[in-house]
């Protein structure tokens, strides 16, 4: 365990850098709440993030506490399962922050439409030529029908997601689903119960 003493002068300095500012620390734990896109959004509209990067078996708890009065301290993981230290954790999330911040990312737009930024996972993308090795980018995103093209991306989220992330599907919220949205889903085995999206259960009638 890292001792107390070093942990805290390294972050006093980081704090006389700014007197009365009150930073973010983040430190990596496989004890902290889960990173996710929304915590990636909340933390780029922050002025000021510290890194604490733990080793081993972590950073005495007193430096946590102590960091509390000077800090607001988040204990973040990037999932259930436990690395040597917090510096891949924090590249990972520097990285996810970072490209959030205007002028990081050259179109904007292309942040709107990705995986996670409405609780879906993204659509499958492609690109020229149309035609590759006998395999052929799907007709419709070449029809020019936009309309058309955005419902049949949104229905490759919904079928991609219930696939390889089926807990998403579940934290749909029913509200935000089009009508069109609630068939596709009832394709792919779900129905709305009790104000929430559930699977059916296999066997059970239409």
């Amino acid at each position: 365990v890292m001792k107390p003493e070093p942990w805290a002068q390294a972050l006093e300095s980081v704090l006389a850098d700014d007197p009365g500012a009150r930073p973010t620390l983040i430190v990596p734990s496989p004890a902290g709440e889960v990173f996710d896109q929304a915590m990636a959004h909340a933390l780029a509209e922050e002025q000021h993030l510290v890194f604490a990067c733990g080793r081993y078996e972590g950073i005495d708890e007193r430096v946590i506490d102590w960091a509390q009065e000077h800090f607001t301290v988040r204990q973040v993981s990037l999932g259930d399962y436990v690395l040597n230290g917090g510096e891949v954790a924090v590249l990972a999330m520097v990285e996810a922050v970072g490209r959030l911040l205007p002028g990081v990312v050259g179109n904007p737009e292309s942040l709107v439409e990705e995986s996670h930024a409405d609780g879906l996972l993204e659509y499958p993308l492609y690109t020229k030529p149309s035609s590759w090795r006998e395999r052929e980018i799907p007709e419709i995103l070449l029809s020019g029908n936009h309309a058309k093209i955005a419902r049949y991306r949104r229905d490759e989220q919904l079928a991609r997601t219930a696939a390889r992330r089926p807990d998403l599907i579940e934290q749909l919220d029913p509200g935000s689903l089009s009508k069109h949205d609630l068939a596709t889903l009832s394709a792919l085995g779900y129905a709305v119960e009790g104000g929430a999206v559930m699977p059916v259960p296999s066997g059970s009638a239409e």
